[in-house]
């Protein structure tokens, strides 16, 4: 496999680290025709009691979506090794629904946030998302800021709410790192 981007964040990417992501993540090449471009980012930071947290993220681009990992650990070859797993079951899926499709002559239809972001735990199987409550709630403008206050006044991991200057629908987001963020249409 042809990695279109590796960059390091807080770190200085060695000849030794490109090469083992490369040798890694060639083990996808079986999966070549379903990859259209890929990014890998290589970060270390400390946290505390001076320990290193290596994070190693991946985002393939496939026909009709888009397939990421992330992967912790505090050796970052063991990191890599983590998400060339989690990728590899991912694209094993994806391509199993692929072809089915295909064969059925059915357009592929768009992935869901779930499908985007399958979980390392999941298996190959077919993901038959099920809607199992559903609310309605007004939207009210207001601002970013105050849509975290919000969600954090309930309690969620995420909000959805109609930005006051743009009049657009924005979801705001608590990040693993404790962070938020932020995501608004075009």
């Amino acid at each position: 496999m042809h990695i279109y981007k590796l960059s390091g964040r807080n770190v200085e990417v060695t000849d030794a680290m490109r090469d083992y992501v490369e040798e890694k993540l060639s083990r996808l090449d079986r999966f070549n025709d379903q990859i259209t471009d890929a990014r890998v980012t290589l970060t270390v930071r400390d946290v505390r009691n001076s320990e290193r947290r290596n994070r190693v993220e991946v985002q393939l681009n496939v026909p009709s979506g888009i397939i990421r990992a992330e992967e912790h650990h505090a050796d970052m070859y063991a990191a890599i090794d983590r998400a060339s797993d989690v990728l590899e079951r991912q694209l094993r899926k994806f391509k199993t629904r692929y072809l089915r499709h295909r064969s059925e002559g059915t357009p592929l239809p768009e992935p869901g946030p779930a499908e985007a972001a399958v979980n390392a735990g999941d298996d190959v199987s077919e993901f038959a998302p099920e809607i199992v409550r559903q609310k309605r709630f007004e939207m009210r403008p207001m601002s970013p800021e105050d849509a975290v206050a919000q969600m954090e006044a309930l309690d969620h991991d995420f909000f959805v709410f109609r930005n006051m200057k743009t009049n657009q629908t924005g979801v705001v987001y608590r990040r693993k790192d404790g962070h938020y963020g932020l995501i608004e249409p075009n």
